[in-house]
């Protein structure tokens, strides 16, 4: 149960008609519907909270009304009237400011200088109209800002002040914050929320991404929750306002992560996990930055035949995880252990060989070289080692007998292993690779994010196989964002929110109760508890 928090959306703002309406929008990329006829409507005094995973399609949102990309299909309309924002500076002009999630200052300027980009070259920066103006800010929303500083030395939530009050300067409409409190400090977002207030106060409409469930309920009066690309359900300011925090973060976590309605349940696989410890990680840590996420003290065993699911919201150090149990990570203190066998120091093709295998997400760039044949990308992993090495020197002839086994073993629809990897379907490529990855004396596979982009056959046959690899006794780290996937497959589910271990779950088969307690955990909304066992 949340501690109770003060509200900051008690009073329902006079919203008028939408400043901005979003009509039946699609935006496609090679490969992916980003965004899946999306229609909103976003009202001036509203703070309008937009949520969803990693690819639920905010971001080419966001670049869609910031005017650096153009929909596929539907159109925009300002104050109900259609319109096309097809640069930055048409968006710009309709009234409509960008603050991104990596700000987009220029850190060797001062504040003035910064808060003047994109003015005419040949005008000289007013420095008293816009004193005077800050001035004014300041007294309205608590906008304090050094003119003369240089912005590379500020705090993070000074630049981020920088960034609002360009927009204000602007006389822009609408705002729009993009993951504007992921670097702040607790304070630092509470004062950002109360700055929100004040502005759609004044008129304003700002658009709020956010991944943080509780803020959408302090901070937002309209939330709206986008799934796989299309829009899964809106709260408005009266159903929010009926709501306790609880109440609103089950809601929201149901939208995000719940089955669709009439959708069927996936039925739990039957356990086959065994005594011994297949592989144990122990206060794992690995360096971040500001693209990649860092781990935490990361603890967690897996048991020859048990299936361990990792579930969070992607980009949350998943991939991070597996790379270091494989060794492709550099660690800066914890322990791996395989078998009981401390595999730490170990390189990648020594752990390989040792049997821990990893089966990466990115099947083309990383798993495998789209021009070789198959035959080539079966061994891409052991070259130079016999059989197919003997005395530094390469036996075709056993190359291509191990890739037509490996073929005819797991079904790989393909003219013949001469093929180049890169001409065949997701699933046939994922088919090679696992098949390569099983070769030898496999013990622990790591698998990240297996079934993703497969259709509905080869993610059924995907998951038949990681249930038969597991029933053969070797123990699986099973990583998916697809919870019906871990709640199917997993013994037990680790919990994975800013680089750290939530919690373990046993599967226990209780449904929607199960489902939402892990989506709580992925929003990080329950309270940590770093697993051990």
């Amino acid at each position: 149960m949340a501690v109770a928090t003060e509200k900051m959306n008690d009073l329902s703002p006079e919203t008028g008609a939408g400043v901005i309406g979003v009509h039946g929008v699609t935006k496609r990329f090679p490969g992916v519907v980003a965004v899946d006829n999306v229609s909103l409507t976003f009202h001036p005094g509203e703070v309008h909270v937009l949520l969803g995973e990693n690819g639920a399609g905010k971001s080419t949102l966001v670049g869609i009304l910031s005017g650096l990309q153009e929909p596929d299909e539907g159109y925009l309309t300002l104050n109900g009237e259609k319109a096309r924002l097809a640069s930055p500076s048409a968006s710009l002009d309709a009234g409509i400011s960008t603050v991104f999630q990596h700000s987009m200052l220029v850190p060797t300027l001062t504040v003035l200088e910064n808060l003047t980009l994109g003015a005419p070259w040949y005008q000289r920066p007013h420095r008293a109209r816009i004193a005077a103006r800050m001035e004014e800010l300041k007294r309205e929303f608590a906008l304090s800002l050094p003119l003369d500083a240089i912005t590379g030395e500020l705090s993070l939530g000074q630049q981020q002040q920088i960034e609002i009050a360009r927009a204000l300067l602007r006389d822009s409409k609408v705002l729009i914050l993009d993951e504007a409190t992921s670097m702040l400090t607790p304070q630092g977002a509470q004062e950002l929320g109360e700055r929100m207030q004040k502005l759609v106060k004044s008129g304003l409409a700002v658009i709020f991404i956010t991944h943080k469930l509780a803020e959408a309920y302090r901070y937002g009066n309209r939330i709206s929750v986008l799934k796989q690309g299309a829009l899964a359900g809106e709260m408005g300011p009266e159903e929010i306002k009926g709501m306790t925090e609880d109440e609103a973060v089950d809601e929201i976590v149901r939208l995000m992560f719940g089955r669709e309605a009439g959708q069927t349940s996936t039925e739990h696989r039957a356990s086959t996990a065994r005594d011994e410890i297949a592989l144990k990680v122990e206060e794992l840590s690995t360096q971040g930055d500001a693209d990649v996420m860092g781990l935490h003290d990361i603890s967690l065993s897996v048991r020859a035949g048990e299936i361990v699911g990792i579930a969070g919201i992607d980009g949350n150090g998943q991939k991070q995880l597996a790379e270091a149990m494989a060794g492709q990570r550099a660690l800066t203190s914890g322990r791996v252990a395989l078998k009981g066998e401390d595999i730490t120091g170990a390189s990648v093709a020594q752990r390989r060989r040792k049997g821990l295998r990893y089966l990466t997400d990115d099947r083309l760039s990383e798993g495998s070289v789209g021009a070789f044949p198959i035959s080539e990308n079966t061994v891409l992993k052991d070259i130079g080692q016999p059989p197919f090495w003997v005395n530094g020197i390469e036996k075709p002839n056993r190359i291509a007998e191990h890739a037509r086994e490996l073929i005819k073993t797991f079904s790989v629809s393909t003219p013949g292993e001469e093929t180049p990897i890169g001409r065949l379907s997701g699933g046939n490529i994922q088919k090679v690779l696992l098949g390569r990855e099983l070769s030898g004396d496999a013990h622990v596979v790591v698998f990240n994010k297996p079934t993703y982009g497969l259709d509905l056959q080869n993610i059924d046959a995907s998951r038949q196989r990681i249930a038969e690899i597991a029933a053969r006794g070797l123990g699986v780290v099973l990583i998916s964002t697809d919870l019906d996937e871990l709640m199917a497959l997993s013994d037990r589910i680790a919990v994975m929110e800013g680089g750290r271990i939530r919690g373990v779950v046993d599967n226990d088969g209780t449904g929607e109760a199960l489902r939402l307690r892990i989506g709580r955990m992925m929003a990080g909304e329950e309270e940590h508890k770093q697993a051990t066992a």
